[in-house]
């Protein structure tokens, strides 16, 4: 299950990406924000961090205008390797290389027809297990 939210910037993407989800089969819980009314990114980004470390869920989607305010929110969480991609290369590189667990889009720089194929990227790549890339998250979470 993926965790998935937005700030009213994302709002808009969000709701294509959980279409998008849906299409495939994949189930999400969407913790909002469910308007275009103006709020704050961190309280979403800590809602979909807490799927995570929770254990309700296994990966997480955020939303915002760039994806820099959901990235850094969410690399707050001990836990949580959230990546913001703006490309199919990234989305699969912090997969194999960094076993992220966050993808962070913004919706405002990476248009829907792309940004659905990073979330589709960075879903179906898996991580390399690589002893070199197991030792480096090692050093991240210590």
């Amino acid at each position: 299950m993926i965790a998935i939210g937005c700030d009213h910037g994302g709002f808009e993407l969000k709701n294509e990406v959980i279409e998008h989800l849906k299409s495939r089969g994949i189930e999400c819980v969407d913790v909002g924000c469910h308007s275009r009314e103006s709020c704050d990114y961190p309280e979403f980004a800590k809602a979909v961090c807490a799927q995570i470390t929770d254990g309700q869920c296994q990966l997480g989607i955020l939303i915002c205008g760039t994806g820099i305010g959901m990235s850094i929110a969410a690399n707050k969480v001990r836990g949580i390797r959230a990546a913001l991609c703006g490309d199919c290369f990234s989305a699969q590189a912090t997969k194999e290389h960094n076993n992220a667990n966050v993808l962070c889009l913004g919706a405002r720089v990476t248009g829907p027809g792309l940004a659905l194929k990073i979330v589709d990227t960075f879903l179906d790549t898996p991580f390399s297990n690589d002893e070199r890339h197991v030792r480096r998250i090692s050093k991240i979470e210590d």
